[in-house]
């Protein structure tokens, strides 16, 4: 692992109409647009999706840490994630973020272990230490 403080740069391109273009150092352009639910096309990553992919992919990476240093085998993760943005006192925002997580393990594995494993794997997520919302698990393991 590299040194702290990390720093990660991104930048966003647009005109005054159409597609913004993020873009980040070595790595393949995204196109985003407003969501549809603010009226924007269908078919584009929005900044709602991009943020609740943020935090379903750090799970994902945050469980491969946590069962690669407890050496649990696994044969596959599939983390769904839905945002909920609601209006609140302060503004919109994400007022919390529904993780369902299945993992499959070899036959015989310890399924308690390591559904033990996902909730340590919740708590180390950095992405979701980050956020204000409140992040929800729902776990299923099986061999």
């Amino acid at each position: 692992m590299h040194p702290f403080p990390h720093h990660y740069a991104v930048s966003a391109l647009a005109a005054s109409t159409g597609v913004v273009t993020l873009r980040s150092r070595e790595l393949e352009d995204i196109q985003s647009s407003a969501p549809p639910e603010f009226d924007g096309p269908e078919g584009n990553w929005s900044p709602e999706t991009l943020f609740v992919a943020a935090v379903a992919d750090c799970y994902v990476l945050s469980f491969r840490a946590v069962a690669a240093a407890s050496r649990l085998e696994w044969i596959e993760i599939d983390c769904g994630a839905e945002g909920v943005m609601d209006k609140t006192s302060t503004g919109m925002r994400f007022t919390h973020i529904n993780l369902t997580v299945h993992l499959r393990v070899p036959a015989g594995a310890d399924t308690a272990r390591a559904e033990r494993l996902l909730e340590k794997a919740e708590k180390a997520c950095l992405v979701s230490n980050s956020l204000n919302s409140e992040v929800h698990l729902q776990l299923r393991v099986t061999a």
